[in-house]
């Protein structure tokens, strides 16, 4: 893990999605994070020592989905398929297919596995799965402002984890997507989509990989939009998201992701970036989702 100073930083950002608005001063305490993303490695290890089983191994029960056709009621997760050519991008059915058997062992459907991918990102993960092994590793997940205070590495209220600019000298910081979404994929690694953890350089505090790649989940439950600072001169000490009762739960509750994945491009989800943030449902696992650890200082 690496020690994170804590300080004030800008959360949020006027000049992006309107879920990150308003942008407001925060001040968040010292505390120690995983260096990366917890690997597909990391992950066994704690399986091997508890035999957990994840939320995509476990088949729906039908009291929770009674609308499902019985046949559906089989485990199985989210996972990206790319399209042959151009599509809308208003339908993501056009790259999203639920696979029977996907998981974190088979991220790619029953004949893929992870191995030569120990060092890549556990992927199909849930809140509830991520709760778990921090239990097990005797840590717990960020808040939305721990993770976006880490992932600015003391840069003040620059748009991109490395700077102002997106791409610097040409050259591409983060494992985002390279072409035209979902379909032209103009990187020069491929097949696993995920990269190892410490493909790119760490920030300031010695942190890789807080964008792009996987998003990570936050322990935050979320809204559309942050709670602006009582005044101007107010700076909020250590935030967190609402509380669940205070949720509306018509969509039902959702947890905050952060950083942005390979799936983010500039033609689609603009979101590697520290201010970005997106809801992902209790019940949805996919092919980009993991997570980091936190612990207190």
């Amino acid at each position: 893990m690496s020690f994170v100073p804590g300080g004030v930083v800008t959360m949020g950002s006027d000049r992006h999605y309107a879920d990150e608005a308003p942008a407001r001063r925060v001040r968040v305490d010292a505390f120690r994070m995983d260096r990366t993303p917890v690997t597909n490695a990391a992950f066994k290890r704690f399986v091997d020592a508890t035999g957990y089983i994840t939320f995509a191994e476990r088949p729906p029960s039908a009291a929770d989905y009674p609308d499902a056709p019985p046949e559906m009621l089989r485990a199985g997760s989210a996972v990206f398929v790319k399209p042959r050519g151009p599509v809308a991008l208003r339908d993501p059915s056009h790259w999203w297919r639920f696979e029977f058997g996907a998981n974190w062992r088979r991220p790619n459907g029953r004949k893929s596995s992870i191995a030569g991918l120990m060092q890549h990102p556990v992927v199909h993960i849930v809140h509830e799965d991520a709760v778990a092994y921090a239990t097990w590793a005797g840590k717990r997940l960020p808040t939305e402002a721990e993770w976006e205070f880490a992932a600015r590495g003391g840069l003040e209220d620059a748009d991109y984890a490395w700077g102002p600019e997106f791409e610097p000298e040409g050259r591409a910081r983060a494992n985002y997507w390279q072409g035209e979404f979902p379909w032209q994929e103009l990187k020069p690694f491929r097949g696993a989509r995920t990269t190892p953890v410490t493909a790119f350089e760490a920030n300031a505090y010695g942190l890789h990989d807080l964008i792009g790649n996987v998003w990570e989940l936050t322990d935050d439950w979320y809204t559309p939009g942050h709670q602006a600072n009582p005044s101007p001169c107010c700076v909020s000490e250590n935030p967190r998201g609402p509380r669940q009762s205070d949720l509306d739960r018509a969509p039902g509750p959702r947890k905050v992701m952060k950083g942005g994945s390979h799936l983010c491009a500039p033609n689609y989800c603009q979101r590697y970036r520290p201010a970005a943030r997106y809801p992902q449902a209790l019940d949805t696992s996919t092919t980009h989702v993991g997570f980091r650890c936190v612990a207190d200082a």
